[in-house]
């Protein structure tokens, strides 16, 4: 420090010099601030992520279900106009569709069946439906014909000839 008089002069060289120092050290962030903010973000992320992808099979569901709808009223139309549900869905169009997890939509037309043993079946293992069965494996791409086993919990059904269309889960 100095006392009365004139500061010290400086050049004008030192004088820049320590403008840019000043101004580097005043404009960036510190190893801790950025820190802080990664861990904020990962704390978001870690929120929003599992939330997200809840939503989207929430989204798949609904289009399974929507689809579900679709192909069973097509297959109840065929029904009045033929007096017999069709053979397989590619007789009314829909033969070549696949479910939001990219398997096809599994039919059967009870008039082509052998017996009960591969009839979508309740906890009662009674038939859930009376002329056909249509429904989506699922996620798993699993499924066998009771709905009780975990396998069969993700489907898609048809239930009740066209009354329920949801999870198996829910039924």
């Amino acid at each position: 420090m100095f006392r009365g008089g004139a500061p010290p002069v400086r050049s004008a060289r030192a004088r820049s010099r320590f403008r840019r120092c000043s101004k580097a050290r005043a404009s960036g962030f510190t190893l801790i601030e950025l820190l802080i903010v990664i861990a904020i973000t990962l704390t978001i992320a870690a929120i929003a992520i599992p939330n997200l992808l809840a939503a989207l099979e929430r989204a798949r569901v609904a289009r399974a279900v929507g689809d579900i709808r679709t192909i069973g009223n097509a297959v109840l139309a065929y029904q009045v106009a033929n007096t017999q549900c069709p053979d397989t869905l590619a007789q009314i169009g829909y033969g070549a569709n696949l479910d939001p997890w990219g398997q096809p939509y599994q039919y059967l037309n009870f008039a082509n069946a052998n017996g009960k043993g591969a009839m979508r079946k309740d906890r009662f293992l009674v038939p859930i439906n009376s002329y056909f069965d249509l429904y989506s494996v699922g996620k798993d791409g699993q499924t066998v014909a009771p709905l009780t086993p975990k396998v069969s919990q993700d489907d898609v059904i048809w239930a009740n000839d066209g009354a329920y269309i949801g999870l198996a889960s829910d039924y």
